[in-house]
């Protein structure tokens, strides 16, 4: 493969993330397949994104193009969900322990130059959430980790000066636009983009919508505490204007059932009573019957 020049950078750069505009608008979901991803191509020449090590480097370009995070099973924690640090970016850890691995050495690169990179996020084997473009802002080479900013505007600041306001506004911002999304992308690919009540299946009108919500104990985010539902039912589910029993039966409050209106109360609502959910194909990926009893025991005693 040809070498490409140092002053081509910001073209490959640039030609990546207009591949990945490209595959995000042709696809259903905002997730992506490494196989597709991995279709880029610069003047002719291929060049594969996503590579086993996690750490993507070009040759005859000393800094990093793309980074990883492997994909967690349904019923895990994905571990940059708790891994901000005191300045509310994301660690990313070394390849190895060692610093100057040529990996390390690459990220090390991008940070020192404000390089941009893409990040891929792994949801399901072999599918992955693009997020770009990201920045390798900081090192910590007693934690063997890099800090990087999963968005433009935490990029190419003083971060040794952060304060508490700060690192509340750098992790809201890192939770917007990683750890919200990753949900969402593995709850919907768990559910093949499918309302789990009506069989919408339209991703663009879905949510990831959790059983038990953040505040509580139980409220993680994984698969298991979510539900794909779409826009109506979501609002209907939040509002306890109809439950979903721990046999997966859809429950309409009987008020609801009396009622007399239009063609959205009557078959987006009131002909959901009574319907089994579509669930997943994987087990692990189907919703926790305790979480949902709990959930459901709500429901029951709300007016």
């Amino acid at each position: 493969m040809r070498n490409f020049q140092a002053d081509d950078d910001s073209i490959l750069r640039q030609a990546m993330f207009d591949h990945l505009d490209r595959c995000l608008a042709g696809a259903q979901a905002e997730f992506l397949s490494s196989r597709v991803i991995n279709t880029f191509e610069i003047q002719g020449q291929p060049i594969r994104l996503i590579v086993q090590s996690g750490i993507r480097k070009v040759q005859g370009h000393p800094g990093a193009l793309t980074i990883r995070t492997t994909y967690t099973p349904p019923s895990a924690v994905p571990p940059y969900i708790d891994d901000v640090g005191s300045n509310g970016l994301v660690r990313y850890k070394y390849r190895g322990q060692d610093e100057g691995h040529s990996d390390n050495r690459a990220l090390r690169h991008a940070m020192e130059t404000g390089l941009p990179l893409a990040y891929f996020v792994g949801i399901a084997p072999g599918i992955y959430l693009p997020i770009y473009p990201v920045y390798v802002e900081a090192e910590d080479q007693s934690r063997h980790e890099f800090a990087i900013a999963v968005d433009q505007y935490l990029h190419g600041h003083d971060l040794d000066s952060i304060d508490t306001f700060q690192r509340e506004y750098r992790t809201s911002v890192t939770k917007a636009r990683l750890h919200q999304p990753s949900f969402r992308a593995r709850v919907l690919h768990a559910y093949n983009s499918t309302c789990t009540i009506c069989r919408l299946h339209h991703a663009e009108l879905l949510d990831a919508a959790h059983i038990l919500p953040d505040s509580h104990p139980q409220g993680l985010p994984i698969v298991p505490n979510a539900l794909t539902l779409c826009k109506l039912h979501h609002a209907a589910f939040d509002r306890n204007l109809l439950g979903i029993r721990p046999d997966f039966v859809v429950e309409v409050k009987p008020e609801l059932l009396r009622e007399i209106d239009g063609p959205m109360l009557q078959h987006g609502l009131k002909e959901m009573n009574g319907t089994q959910l579509v669930l997943p194909k994987e087990r692990a990926s189907r919703p926790d019957r305790a979480r949902l009893l709990e959930r459901y025991e709500e429901f029951r005693s709300t007016k």
